[in-house]
């Protein structure tokens, strides 16, 4: 039976399989895992690795079932590495190491840490074909599987959710939607001839962007308001602003320029929010 659709050998399965693994896309989610558990001020190595796993492995099941449903189902894509069995055991393997994860989980926490995990999975399981085919949840998909994952990673650590750290999934909920949003729009005039309803579809690309745009300012102004009354610390300002830059110089490039610097951006605003929580550099002002 034959795993991979170029070549034999573990080898060429072993870079089939490896080639699902998309770090622009798969960072994210584990970054927001340990920026929860960040949040909760205290960590145990043990509950965040296997919570980080389970985020890994969740991603991984998204990544290998759109690749089977665009290429084998659809036939969107131009190749895909793996065969339809390739695809059946990636998808296999990876349940069965976020089930793994998730009854660890259960050992190590509780059910409702488990409550907060298995949804980053169903949402991931079901992305194509179901999920991405309607504005809502097309868009809000990934940028939801973020939020669990920061919600998951402060649970297995603190075991409840504090305002704060709910505050920063919607806001990153927000943000995430804004940049689908313009990611959508580089498949535009593809997605109308398939009927593929995303957010440009249905209301213009041009009210699509001017609306991603508009997401994103919205959180980044509770960033900066929360910060400057004190729920986040202030340095959680600087976070805004650094991310502000950035899509100001988006909003000049094309669809494809953009949605590169807005990932890359978030990458950025994640990163100075851990700094800002964790060394609290400004916390004398």
């Amino acid at each position: 039976m034959a795993l991979a659709r170029q070549g034999s050998g573990l080898t060429a399965t072993g870079r089939a399989y490896w080639s699902q693994v998309h770090p622009v896309f798969m960072l994210p989610p584990l970054a927001a895992s340990l920026f929860g558990a960040v949040l909760a001020t205290r960590i145990e190595s043990g509950p965040a690795a296997v919570h980080v796993v389970a985020m890994f492995a969740a991603v991984y099941t998204a990544h290998v079932k759109d690749g089977y449903v665009d290429f084998h189902v659809r036939g969107e894509d131009d190749d895909h590495p793996l065969t339809v069995a390739g695809c059946r055991v990636g998808l296999g393997a990876a349940t069965v190491v976020f089930a793994a994860c998730t009854l660890l989980l259960f050992l190590l926490v509780d059910w409702i840490a488990v409550a907060l995990t298995v949804p980053a999975w169903l949402i991931a399981y079901h992305h194509a074909p179901q999920l991405d085919m309607h504005p809502i949840t097309a868009t809000g998909g990934y940028p939801a599987g973020i939020a669990l994952a920061m919600l998951g990673g402060y649970y297995v650590q603190a075991t409840a959710l504090d305002p704060v750290v709910l505050a920063f999934a919607v806001i990153f909920f927000v943000l995430l939607s804004g940049i689908k949003v313009i990611d959508d729009t580089k498949d535009y005039a593809y997605d109308r001839s398939i009927e593929k309803r995303t957010v440009a579809v249905v209301i213009g690309r041009d009210r699509a962007i001017t609306a991603a745009y508009g997401l994103m300012a919205v959180a980044l102004g509770v960033v900066v308001v929360m910060g400057l009354l004190g729920p986040f610390p202030p340095g959680a300002i600087v976070a805004a602003g650094a991310f502000a830059v950035v899509a100001a110089i988006a909003a000049r490039a094309d669809a494809t320029l953009a949605t590169m610097l807005l990932i890359r951006g978030s990458y950025v605003f994640l990163a100075v929010l851990v700094a800002a929580v964790w060394f609290e550099p400004l916390a004398g002002l």
